[in-house]
């Protein structure tokens, strides 16, 4: 690979936790390889677009950006490659270059080991073809490839690839195919060489990691895996998706004793009304999901709930959508994904004819992005006047002297800097912060005590 030594590459992630995890894993695939990253795709010898395709306005997005390489400047070594990995470069192959003909490469969902090549490829081709790589089977999981860490202190760690549960509406199952999962001690060396390497915070990552090792030992075993992490010394453990169908009472009762678990939890319910998420496939109903929220409420009292609410899906009526308003303030969710549902080509749900006005479904929306903005506001007056532990990831944006962090409980804080201390002093460090404003998507206090 000596022809990519010293080329300059960039890498835009569009999309879930896996994809920035994979995203990372490019990177540092790169790196080995001798590549040098730059702050700009303008700069860049190589693109990569990691790409989601679970909702239509992340594929206008790849559209809107890959298109703007027509007109860049020429890069340093002459020649500029776009590989679009992901989602879309699965789902879509070849067929790709219909929307975004400045593309070189595609390499899908299990591809990434094999994108150096792809990309020496491209450079030695006149470009008139696209080099693509989407093959599934027999591949590896891409852990096992170098990484280049968004930050020192955090680490995501897959688990599992894959979704068994064909929800109608989604398309995850036929880009990440089927469950496949590492064994609970990959899993669990993986954790220790982190926690060695200074990462206080893991989130373990699947599509639904309640259902963590069917596959292996033939039955879920994602409450064991969860001791097991436990174990290795990292200092706090989340993780990510989880489907309610297969969140076992065994799973609840680990993540109370374990210490490092932290006290929230993403929960999709995607819809309030039983009949609905019938017709999504969700395999639970509104009864068994709130049963659900009250032993995890019982096994945890103070556990922070947020989740996914789809509004629109077809066949959605008035009733349906007030049990969805009402669901929310039963469960009493701290926070909520909540969008409008877009049709994905190739789902069941994609086929289903719905004849619901559009201003209909956005005034929907609306009333239910109200409710979660309010339950927002309340839910974080419970911290005011509260000391909350942070772990410190960066700087504000608007204002170098803030810091922003997020609470054991996935709130959002933000913090001025102590006096005398750099943020250099408190990234990746966990800082007691006295909170004295409890706004509705954030928390603000002051330090107490030192950094540690």
């Amino acid at each position: 690979m000596s022809s990519l030594v010293g080329k300059t590459y960039f890498v835009k992630t569009f999309g879930c936790q896996m994809n920035l995890h994979d995203a990372e894993r490019v990177e540092g695939f790169l790196e080995q390889n001798g590549c040098i990253n730059v702050a700009e795709p303008e700069e860049a010898d190589i693109v990569v677009f990691m790409t989601c395709c679970v909702r239509d306005n992340a594929d206008q997005r790849l559209y809107g950006q890959a298109s703007a390489m027509v007109s860049a400047p020429k890069p340093p070594c002459g020649k500029r490659v776009v590989a679009i990995g992901g989602c879309i470069a699965q789902r879509d192959g070849e067929k790709i270059r219909e929307h975004i003909p400045v593309a070189d490469v595609v390499f899908g969902t299990s591809a990434l080991a094999s994108l150096p090549e792809l990309l020496l490829e491209a450079f030695d081709d006149d470009g008139k073809k696209v080099e693509v790589d989407t093959v599934e089977e027999g591949r590896g999981f891409s852990c096992e490839l170098p990484s280049r860490r968004a930050q020192s202190f955090h680490a995501w760690v897959p688990i599992m690839t894959g979704c068994n549960n064909f929800c109608t509406y989604c398309i995850v199952p036929y880009v990440r195919g089927r469950e496949k999962s590492r064994t609970i001690e990959a899993v669990v060396a993986e954790c220790e060489k982190l926690v060695s390497d200074g990462v206080r915070e893991i989130t373990l990552l699947g599509q639904n990691v309640n259902s963590y090792g069917r596959n292996i030992y033939g039955e879920p075993r994602f409450a064991q895996l969860l001791r097991e992490v436990g174990k290795t010394g990292i200092e706090r453990v989340r993780f990510t998706s989880s489907n309610p169908h297969d969140l076992v009472n065994e799973t609840i009762q680990a993540m109370a004793e374990t210490p490092c678990v932290m006290p929230h939890l993403h929960l999709a319910v995607q819809s309030g009304s039983s009949r609905v998420l019938k017709a999504m496939n969700r395999k639970y109903t509104r009864e068994q999901y709130l049963d659900l929220v009250g032993r995890l409420r019982s096994a945890m009292p103070g556990l922070a709930l947020s989740t996914d609410i789809i509004v629109g899906f077809p066949g959605e009526t008035q009733r349906d959508f007030e049990d969805t308003l009402s669901m929310v303030k039963e469960a009493a969710f701290s926070s909520a994904y909540t969008f409008i549902y877009s049709p994905r080509p190739g789902t069941p749900a994609a086929k289903m004819v719905d004849d619901t006005p559009r201003e209909v479904i956005q005034d929907r929306f609306d009333r239910l992005a109200a409710l979660v903005a309010e339950q927002a506001h309340d839910a974080n007056q419970a911290d005011l006047g509260k000391t909350v532990s942070v772990l410190v990831e960066g700087s504000s944006k608007r204002d170098d002297a803030v810091m922003v962090g997020h609470s054991e409980k996935m709130r959002t804080v933000h913090f001025g800097l102590p006096e005398g201390l750099t943020a250099d002093d408190v990234v990746g460090k966990i800082c007691d912060v006295k909170v004295d404003e409890a706004r509705t998507w954030y928390l603000r206090g002051t330090v107490v005590g030192d950094p540690r």
